[in-house]
């Protein structure tokens, strides 16, 4: 387990020294993080400061309950809230690494807004043979919403993720191959309004176990 966040520390020093990027998650604990569902962030950012705090300290009984961290590793079993960063982010470039298991149905929240799409290519979800990657929240035929090609890696191997969030332009490049390009997200909650300007990310458990690492982010 030491050598493994050793190494995970190594990574991340050398990502920050040469791109500029941050790990988000200090694997040991969940220190940042609270949880939250797909709940429409205007709402519970409207919230008091105190009602806000009461939100986050209620939810992390549900992430004891389902989220842990093995040898620096963040493991799921496929059940309750969405591990969320306390911090909200506007612009920003997210790296990391992520593995499922059969009938995975993931994903990953940009500014609260679902969602980059984590798939079981040989699940039984009817559109799960298209790829992960995609906005697959975005209207049907909307730019983005299908990946441009089908990237995934076999159940139980590590994928490599590569988010680019501009305004509301998202680029997705999985396992060194552009799924999206520069395509719109669309605001899931408010569908004629706009993005929210900040948020938090949010990983999306589903279906199955997933496990998360190496969660580099920087800011644009």
């Amino acid at each position: 387990m030491i050598k493994n966040l050793l190494m995970i520390a190594l990574m991340g020093s050398q990502l920050l020294a040469e791109d500029g990027f941050e790990p988000i998650f200090n694997g040991k604990d969940f220190k940042g993080w609270w949880g939250l569902g797909t709940e429409d962030p205007a709402k519970w950012m409207a919230l008091s400061p105190e009602q806000l705090a009461a939100k986050k300290q209620k939810s992390l009984e549900n992430i004891a309950m389902h989220w842990k961290v093995v040898d620096g590793e963040i493991v799921n079993d496929g059940k309750g809230l969405y591990l969320t960063t306390e911090k909200n982010y506007r612009d920003f470039e997210l790296k990391l690494e992520y593995k499922h298991g059969k009938n995975a149905d993931s994903g990953i929240y940009l500014r609260a807004i679902p969602q980059v799409q984590i798939w079981d290519v040989n699940g039984s979800h009817p559109d799960c043979k298209k790829g992960s990657g995609g906005l697959w929240n975005n209207p049907k035929d909307a730019p983005g919403r299908d990946p441009l090609v089908v990237a995934d890696r076999p159940v139980g191997e590590w994928n490599q993720v590569h988010i680019t969030m501009k305004g509301d332009q998202v680029t997705v490049i999985l396992n060194g191959k552009t799924v999206v390009q520069k395509a719109k997200l669309q605001n899931y909650f408010d569908k004629k309004g706009p993005l929210p300007e900040t948020g938090p990310i949010q990983l999306q458990t589903h279906g199955a176990e997933i496990v998360w690492r190496n969660i580099l982010v920087k800011e644009l």
